[in-house]
C-alpha cells in the first residue's frame, strides 16, 4: 500500500493510505474529528492538499480507500467503471482536473465524463475548491430526470411538498399539501416521511395523494418514504406507487444497517418500473443521502465522511433516480456543527453528485441542537439556487413538527425563484397557470381556481 508526503512549512508530512490523505486534507467539520480523522492542524491540512493536488488520477483506480474484496461499493465502483468516459482527463491529476473543471465552458463535456469519474476522483477534487469553485462548476452542469415532471431543466428550480405529520392523520397531511399546491410547491415529488412504517398506514397514504393528484389533474409524482421493502410490498398488493424511496451510503456496512443492499435496490427499481406510471419519462427511484450517515453506522473503514457520501452517488447512479436528496444538516452537530460546516457540505455534496451524473437536490437544514439558524439556511439557499440545484424542500413554515427539524418553507422556494428567475418543472408551471393558482410573475394569486369538485379529504378546505 502506497504512502504520500508533503513537505509545507520546513516540516515533512507522511499519510499512511489515500484514505488518510483524503481525510487530512478535507475542510474542517466535526464529524471527521469524532472519528479521529481530521488533520491535526492547519498546516497539515494545507500539506495534504498539496499532496492530493500533485496526484494522478489513475492512482484512484488502483489504490482503493476500501478494499475490493471487503465491500461491495467499492466492487460497484471498480466494475463499472468506464475508462472511455475517463479518456479525456486519464492524464490529468487532481489538482489539473480542477484547472480543466473551471475552465471548461461547455457543461456537456463536463457532463460526459460521469461515468468515467470514481467517487473518490470527485471527492479528492472538491477537498482542492473553495466554495465559489463548487458553485461555478455545478451551475455547468445540468442533469434532467422525468417521471410525470421534468426536473433539472435550465432556469428551473423544483420543490418537494413535505407535508409530514406526527400521527399520519389524512387531513392533517392534506390541509399541508393544500398550502404547499397555493404557493407553487409541489412539482419535484409531494412527498411524506410517515411517522410509522405500517404498511396499511402507508398505503392509505399513497391512496390519498393519489385521489389529490388525479381529482386537481395535478402533473406530479407522489411517495410515501418508506422502506424499500415496504414498497415492494405495496407495488405487489396494487396500491398506486410512483417512486421507490430508499436512503443509502456509501458503504456495505452502512447500507447493511438501514436493511438494504444493491440486490434488493435493484429489486426495488424493477418493481416500481413495472408499473410503469409516468408520463413524460420513466425515473420512478428517490434516494436520499447525508455525511456522517456511515460514521454513525460505525461503518467508515477510517474514511472521511464527504468522500463516504461520494461513494453513496455511486450506488445512486446505477439506477436511474429520478431525484437524490442530500439532507444535508438533518444527523446533527455531532458531524457537521454549525452553519458554516453545513453550507460547505451543501455545496460539495450538490456538485459532486452533479459530477457523477445526478439529479442533486438539497434539504437545506438542521436540527435545533446545531450552531446554525434560517439565517445560515438563507444563505445556503441563495448559494445552492445559484449552483442550480434541482430542487429544494418545501415545509410549511419550515419547521417540521414530525421530523422535529427545520429546513426550507414554501415561501423560501418562492423568495429563490424570485431572485433568480427560476420557473417550476415545464408541465407543473402549465398546470399552475390554469388553475390560476401562480401569477405571470410566479407569485400567489388571490383568487386561485382548484379544478373541479371538491376532492376527497380535501372536501373541508374547498370553497
Amino acid at each position: 500500500m502506497p504512502t504520500y508526503h508533503s513537505d509545507c512549512g520546513g516540516t515533512r508530512y507522511r499519510f499512511d493510505d489515500l484514505a488518510r490523505l483524503l481525510a487530512a486534507a478535507t475542510p474542517l467539520r466535526s464529524g471527521d474529528m469524532l472519528a479521529g480523522l481530521a488533520a491535526a492542524s492547519e498546516a497539515e491540512r494545507v500539506a495534504a492538499r498539496w499532496a492530493l493536488a500533485d496526484l494522478p488520477l489513475a492512482v484512484f483506480l488502483d489504490d482503493l480507500v476500501i478494499p475490493y474484496e471487503a465491500d461491495e461499493i467499492s466492487r460497484l465502483i471498480v466494475d463499472r467503471h468506464d475508462r472511455a468516459a475517463f479518456a479525456p482527463v486519464a492524464h490529468l491529476t487532481v489538482g489539473g482536473l480542477r484547472d480543466w473543471l473551471l475552465a471548461e465552458e461547455d457543461g456537456a463535456r463536463i457532463a460526459a465524463l460521469a461515468a468515467g469519474l470514481t467517487p473518490e476522483m470527485v471527492a479528492a477534487v472538491s477537498k482542492l475548491m473553495r466554495n465559489q469553485d463548487l458553485v461555478t462548476v455545478a451551475r455547468k452542469i445540468r442533469v434532467v430526470s422525468a417521471f410525470r415532471t421534468t426536473i433539472g431543466l435550465p432556469q428551473r428550480l423544483s420543490v418537494r411538498l413535505q407535508p409530514n405529520h406526527p400521527a399520519d392523520d389524512p387531513t392533517g397531511v392534506a390541509a399541508a399539501v393544500l398550502d404547499g399546491l397555493l404557493m407553487g410547491a409541489g412539482d419535484a415529488v409531494i412527498g411524506i416521511n410517515p411517522a410509522g412504517d405500517d404498511i396499511g398506514t402507508v398505503a392509505t397514504l399513497l391512496a390519498m395523494l393519489d385521489e389529490i393528484r388525479q381529482g386537481l389533474g395535478i402533473p406530479t409524482q407522489s411517495c410515501v418514504l418508506t422502506h424499500i421493502t415496504n414498497t415492494i410490498e405495496l407495488v405487489r398488493r396494487g396500491a398506486p406507487v410512483d417512486l421507490c424511496f430508499q436512503s443509502i451510503a456509501g458503504t456495505e456496512g452502512a447500507n447493511r444497517g438501514f436493511g438494504i443492499d444493491l440486490a434488493l435496490l435493484r429489486e426495488g427499481a424493477d418493481a416500481t418500473l413495472a408499473l410503469d406510471r409516468g408520463t413524460v419519462g420513466g425515473d420512478v427511484m428517490y434516494f436520499e443521502t447525508g455525511q456522517g450517515s456511515c460514521l454513525s453506522a460505525e461503518a467508515h473503514h477510517g474514511v472521511d465522511q464527504q468522500t463516504l457520501e461520494c461513494r453513496a452517488y455511486a450506488v445512486a447512479r446505477q439506477f436511474r433516480p429520478l431525484l437524490v436528496n442530500s439532507v444535508v444538516g438533518f444527523i446533527g452537530p455531532e458531524y457537521l456543527y454549525d452553519g458554516k460546516q453545513i453550507l460547505r457540505a451543501a455545496l460539495e455534496d450538490h456538485c459532486c453528485g452533479k459530477l457523477l451524473g445526478l439529479p442533486m437536490g438539497l434539504d437545506i437544514c438542521y436540527t435545533n441542537h446545531a450552531e446554525a439558524d434560517q439565517d445560515d439556511m438563507d444563505t445556503i439557499l441563495t448559494m445552492v439556487g445559484v449552483a442550480g440545484v434541482n430542487f429544494i424542500m418545501g415545509v410549511p413554515g419550515a419547521d417540521d413538527i414530525m421530523l422535529g427539524y427545520q429546513s426550507t418553507s414554501f415561501h423560501d422556494a418562492l423568495y429563490i425563484r424570485e431572485a433568480l428567475g427560476l420557473r417550476p418543472a415545464p408541465e407543473f408551471e402549465a398546470w399552475l397557470g390554469r388553475t390560476g393558482l401562480l401569477d405571470a410573475r410566479g407569485r400567489p394569486t388571490d383568487r386561485p381556481i382548484l379544478p373541479g369538485p371538491a376532492v376527497g379529504v380535501l372536501a373541508p378546505f374547498h370553497d
